[in-house]
C-alpha cells in the first residue's frame, strides 16, 4: 500500500481514508515527504499536517533506503528537476533514508528519527545525526515533535523566497503563542 500523492482533491489517504493532502492545481509541489515504510506514517503525518496548515504543496511517498534503493536514488536525483525545494525524510531503526537521500541531491534534506521499539528512537537519531562532513542532513527531534518541526523548518526555508508563505508562517506562530494559557487550569 502506498501513501497518497497530492494530485487531486478526490484522492483518498491510503492510511486514514480521508482526503489526501492536496495543493491548488496551479501550485507546484515544493516539498517531498518521504519515509522508509508504511509504519512511519504515524509519525510523519504530523509533518504533513503542518504543510497542509501552511498551504504548502507537497507529495508523500514510501521510499526505503534498504528495500527500494533504486526508487530512492531516482526520487532524490530527480527531485530538483521535478520542482522540489526541500525533502523531509523520516526513518526508524538503521535510518539510512535521510543520509542516502542527501547523498543523491543537493537540496536541503531534513531528517526525522522515527521512534523504534527496541531503542526508543535513539538508534534512528544517532544514525541520522552522524552524517560525514560534506553530506549534510538537518536532524530534528525523535518522533512527533521532530516531524512537526520538520514541517515548520521546511516552511521557514521556503519562506525566504515567498513573502506570502512568510506571512502565513508568522500568523501560524502568532496563533500558537496566543493559544498558550498564562495560568494553569486548576
Amino acid at each position: 500500500m502506498s501513501l497518497p500523492q497530492t494530485e487531486s482533491r478526490e484522492s483518498k489517504d491510503a492510511v486514514t481514508n480521508s482526503p489526501a493532502p492536496t495543493a491548488p492545481s496551479d501550485s507546484a509541489v515544493r516539498v517531498g515527504l518521504i519515509m522508509g515504510s508504511q509504519s512511519d506514517w504515524e509519525t510523519m503525518r504530523h509533518a504533513a499536517a503542518v504543510l497542509e496548515a501552511l498551504e504548502i504543496p507537497h507529495e508523500i511517498r514510501i521510499v526505503s533506503a534498504h528495500r527500494t534503493p533504486d526508487r530512492l536514488a531516482e526520487y532524490a536525483r530527480t527531485a530538483r528537476a521535478r520542482g522540489l525545494s526541500v525533502i523531509i525524510a523520516g526513518a526508524g531503526g538503521a535510518a539510512h533514508l535521510p543520509g542516502m537521500c542527501a547523498a543523491w541531491t543537493s537540496l536541503p534534506v531534513l531528517g526525522v528519527p522515527v521512534e523504534s521499539q527496541a531503542l526508543k528512537g535513539m538508534d534512528s537519531l544517532l544514525s541520522i545525526v552522524q552524517m560525514p562532513g560534506g553530506v549534510p542532513v538537518g536532524t530534528l527531534a525523535i518522533g512527533r515533535a521532530g516531524a512537526k518541526n520538520a514541517g515548520l523548518l521546511a516552511a521557514s526555508i521556503l519562506s525566504l523566497g515567498d513573502g506570502a508563505l512568510a506571512q502565513r508562517l508568522d500568523n501560524w506562530r502568532a496563533e500558537q503563542t496566543e493559544s498558550v494559557a498564562q495560568e494553569p487550569v486548576t
